[in-house]
């Protein structure tokens, strides 16, 4: 009797574990929130660049984190006035990722290839987000923990550029790791560029292990990671080197359907950076050591909890999160006759903690949210001491008094589903940042332009309203007008112009500028952003959002030069779009545009930023249902869009055209 064929294999659905988390109360949906899914991430090698899909989501400067110095990656919502250490909170899994000394993020610790999805929540900062959500939260998700290989994309693109990322494991286990090198590109371009630039370069490196288990009901995971990226600043003699790592254990009973149980979480992330920059000579013939930030040692730490709950219809939360950093930096400066002259060390601690009751009521067409929260921060331990180097002695030596402040912030929100998908919402909050270490205690230097840091800085406080309109269908839409104002806003404020000799700072070269961190009055904004999607036809999908922002500045009398001007770095319109089209079965192709009016540089609107368009193209052939290889090009139209101006005039500007060959795996 012959042998009969094995019988077709069952289908085995796939077993995904998720890090342990609660059920969302439900009521992001009265706030202007938006979710950055898998098949955006999947495009691009870097975050950042994926949540500027979002119009109002951008880095301190216009250059993204593929050239941009650490201390400038800070992510900020709304054109009102980014920060080089970020006015949003990053949040992994309820864990926070900014920074601990200055409260930028590392985006190259965070491959889109561990994540699972982003929700964008622009305003609505307070609840359960606490301190830094000042102009709202990005809450990301990383991926679920499966079987085998989850995600793999490899890519070599032009000067020398090359990427590999992967992640996987088991149902108990997920590992990512990722890596780049790119000889990177000059920043200034043509007749401007000397001898003193070089090229802005990256080298990174990360890794991301969590292993989780369920003890009877109760999730458990323990996640680690490292990462460390070298970088090349643009100027020869000047670079960064970050580096970091980071644990969180989690602990959490959620309810077996929809809201309830509880959850635990403690974090604790390390991180250094060194830091070298480099004066200009006259015709940018050559450079000079400016100071060698050789050591930045910081810690920070954390605790929150989470109870949840319903209540004759309504679905609440309290909870409580405390965060504790502490760090110094070591650097040298006061460069003279070939060598530093100058060592000094500055730093301090602070401590933030915060109670908080949130409430969701969803009964048919409406939806009901409000939550409340305070806080005390403080600021102790401060110190500032400089030193000469070849004596020991010392030639400053300040102990800034701490301070502490107690902040009351806020949320409310109501939605009215209509017929037909539609809906009307509004929103009012409250939400404050306090100032980092990085901004209390640390001076700086780009080029001959020098920033002093300020001990005496308080908080940032937002207070705003908003309403929204929407409908979901065929066509995905929505549109929000709001209104904020940005209190005692933390501003690097000219206060000098070089060449000169000034008390603490010291000399500032010819062509530079002496800025001071100050609370600057406050910041008025409103404006408009809106996003729309859709299918044209089967094969054709579409997305446009774009965002208008009107903001001024109000010194007040701490900086009255700068009332009625624009805050620096914040344009007034932005258009993000995108087109996908699958001709066939195997081919994907796509498009996606970024569009950005003229910005200014600096606080006293005196050098313009031009308006330009980025256009990234990408096209994928599908070999299987899970794995493709694709040609990508970004800023495919070689649009030279001005990231940067020094106090004499000499612009740089954003990456030339760089084409990418790739082979991706998504599961």
């Amino acid at each position: 009797m012959p042998d009969l064929p094995p019988p077709p294999a069952a289908d085995v659905e796939a077993v995904v574990v998720h890090a342990p988390r609660l059920a969302p109360l439900g009521g992001e949906a009265a706030f202007s929130a938006v979710r950055i899914g898998p098949e955006i991430l999947g495009e691009t090698p870097r975050l950042d660049e994926a949540l500027k899909t979002a119009p109002g989501v951008s880095l301190f400067r216009r250059t993204g984190s593929e050239a941009a110095n650490p201390t400038t990656q800070g992510l900020s919502l709304r054109a009102i006035a980014p920060s080089g250490a970020g006015r949003a909170l990053v949040t992994l899994d309820g864990a926070p990722q900014n920074d601990p000394f200055g409260g930028w993020v590392i985006w190259s610790a965070l491959p889109p290839e561990g994540l699972d999805g982003a929700t964008v929540v622009r305003g609505a900062g307070a609840g359960p987000y606490g301190a830094g959500a000042l102009t709202g939260v990005v809450a990301l998700q990383e991926r679920g923990a499966r079987d085998g290989l989850a995600a793999l994309d490899v890519s070599a693109g032009g000067r020398d550029s090359y990427r590999a990322a992967v992640s996987g494991g088991t149902e108990h286990v997920l590992l990512t790791a990722a890596a780049s090198k790119t000889d990177g590109y000059h920043a200034v371009r043509g007749s401007r560029r000397g001898a003193a630039d070089a090229r802005v370069s990256l080298e990174d490196a990360s890794g991301a292990l969590r292993l989780q288990h369920d003890f009877d009901g109760v999730q458990a995971a323990a996640r680690v990671s490292a990462f460390r990226e070298i970088r090349g600043a643009g100027l020869v003699g000047a670079r960064s080197v970050a580096s970091g790592q980071s644990a969180t254990v989690t602990l959490a009973r959620p309810a077996d359907v929809g809201v309830g149980g509880w959850r635990l979480q403690a974090w604790v992330r390390e991180s250094d950076l060194k830091n070298s920059s480099a004066a200009v000579a006259a015709g940018r013939t050559g450079t000079t050591p400016a100071n060698d930030q050789y050591k930045t040692p910081a810690t920070g730490y954390g605790v929150n909890a989470a109870v949840q709950g319903r209540l004759d219809g309504i679905a609440w939360e309290v909870g409580t999160d405390v965060r504790w950093t502490d760090g110094t930096v070591h650097e040298r400066f006061r460069f003279m006759n070939g060598a530093f002259t100058r060592d000094r060390e500055a730093g301090g601690k602070t401590v933030v903690g915060g109670v908080y009751l949130e409430a969701a009521y969803d009964q048919g067409p409406w939806l009901l949210t409000g939550g409340a929260r305070i806080d005390r921060s403080k600021s102790s331990d401060a110190v500032r001491r400089e030193r000469d180097i070849a004596t020991g002695a010392l030639t400053l030596d300040q102990r800034p008094e701490g301070s502490a402040d107690t902040t009351p912030t806020g949320r409310l929100g109501v939605r009215h589903d209509l017929s037909d998908g539609r809906y009307v919402r509004g929103a009012a909050y409250a939400a404050f940042r306090p100032p980092t270490l990085n901004e209390l205690h640390r001076p700086f230097r780009v080029g001959n332009d020098i920033t002093e840091a300020n001990p005496a800085l308080k908080p940032e406080t937002l207070q705003g309203i908003e309403a929204g309109v929407g409908g979901e269908g065929k066509v995905a839409w929505s549109a929000t007008l709001f209104w904020n104002r940005l209190k005692d806003p933390i501003t690097n404020v000219t206060i000098g112009f070089g060449p000169g000799t000034f008390p603490t700072a010291g000399f500032v070269p010819a062509g530079g500028v002496l800025r001071q961190r100050r609370n600057a009055g406050q910041i008025e904004a409103w404006g408009v952003e809106a996003e729309a999607s859709g299918d044209l036809w089967a094969a054709l999908s579409w997305r446009v959002a774009g965002a208008f922002t009107d903001a001024e500045v109000d010194g007040g009398t701490a900086a009255p030069q700068l009332t009625g001007l624009r805050p620096a770095q914040t344009p007034k319109y932005t258009v993000t779009g995108g087109l996908e089209w699958r001709p066939a079965a195997a081919l994907n192709l796509s498009l996606d545009a970024r569009y950005e009016s003229a910005r200014w540089e600096d606080d006293l609107n005196s050098r313009r930023l031009n308006a330009g368009v980025l256009v990234d193209a990408r096209a994928a052939w599908r070999l299987s249902e899970t794995s493709e290889v694709y040609l990508a090009a970004e800023n495919l139209t070689d649009e030279a869009l001005e990231v940067g101006e020094t106090a004499d005039g000499v612009e740089s500007y954003s990456a030339p055209r760089t084409i990418r060959v790739g082979f991706a795996i998504r599961r």
